[in-house]
């Protein structure tokens, strides 16, 4: 009695038909000529029909086979199409991938990152949702994250680590040209800083400042008013890092760093992780392995 059909068998029956014989087929899908004539074989079985004639040297469509192929060829076409179009079955990676990340680091660091990562993959659209926020990815839509912690609490996640972020002192040249340069940091709290709120955690010498000019909670802010020579202040190494290429900050007590936390890029698990998220993901590994989020040692 005729069964329900594997459609999985269909792509060998075509092949069979479109090559001439079994064996030919064989090399054009490159499987044993085995496997091509026992998926013919169970396709006639579930169907209920002898689909070829077989002889010692070729294969001849019946008059059902005939009908059969007719019907399956556009069916088949339609499918590879249909599959061809998704976005992680092209050769290249493309999609919208949305991803959040920490609102400084989206901001500033990331967006020449995300711009070059742009060019490089013209099929791929970002969603970029800034926050400080630890987002549910699944629940929120969003396709990866990067997150900046310590350590990550959510072990159902795949992680990436991609570099230790460190923490530096840092002044405008005309600051130091004007009140010069401690030299270490027990003579930074002789000097006028830009205080950023969250100062717990740093030594005693630079928890509470002297003589704050600038009082913030907002490190964008923080790192601005340091540019315009209002003082020193302890800023991100990867905030800091081309101001200190171009000349507009430098680098004080060098052999003070303290690191913050690790950058991680994570995401949900899958079978088939998309190919916009691996391209992502191998894109900040190059890049951060060329500019290290991690100040060098003094």
């Amino acid at each position: 009695m005729p069964g329900t059909p594997d459609w999985n068998l269909l792509p060998f029956f075509v092949a069979v038909v479109e090559n001439g014989s079994i064996s030919a087929a064989a090399r054009k899908l490159g499987a044993p000529k085995s496997s091509v004539s026992r998926s013919v074989t169970a396709l006639e079985q579930a169907l209920g029909v002898q689909l070829f004639h077989r002889t010692a040297r070729d294969v001849q469509l019946t008059t059902a086979g005939i009908a059969f192929y007719e019907q399956a060829r556009p069916v088949l076409a339609a499918f590879r199409q249909l599959t061809g179009s998704l976005p992680e079955q092209e050769p290249e990676p493309s999609g919208t991938l949305r991803i959040t990340a920490p609102r400084d680091m989206a901001l500033t660091f990331l967006v020449a990152t995300f711009a070059q990562f742009l060019i490089r993959y013209p099929g791929v659209n970002l969603d970029v949702r800034p926050s400080n926020q630890v987002a549910d990815l699944a629940g929120e839509g969003f396709d990866a994250a990067l997150r900046l912690a310590p350590r990550l609490k959510d072990s159902s996640l795949v992680a990436r680590r991609l570099g230790a972020v460190d923490l530096g002192i840092f002044a405008a040249p005309n600051y130091v040209a004007q009140f010069g340069a401690p030299r270490s940091l027990a003579d930074c709290a002789k000097h006028r800083w830009v205080s950023f709120s969250d100062m717990r955690r740093l030594p005693k010498e630079l928890q509470r400042p002297p003589s704050p000019r600038v009082s913030t909670d907002d490190l964008l802010l923080a790192h601005g008013m340091v540019r315009m020579a209002a003082g020193l202040a302890v800023l991100p190494g990867y905030l800091a890092h081309e101001d200190v290429l171009a000349g507009r900050l430098v680098r004080l007590v060098p052999s003070w760093k303290q690191t913050v936390g690790t950058l991680f890029f994570v995401y949900p698990p899958a079978q088939h992780v998309p190919r916009k998220v691996t391209a992502l993901r191998d894109y900040l590994v190059d890049v951060i392995a060329q500019r290290p989020l991690a100040l060098a040692e003094g």
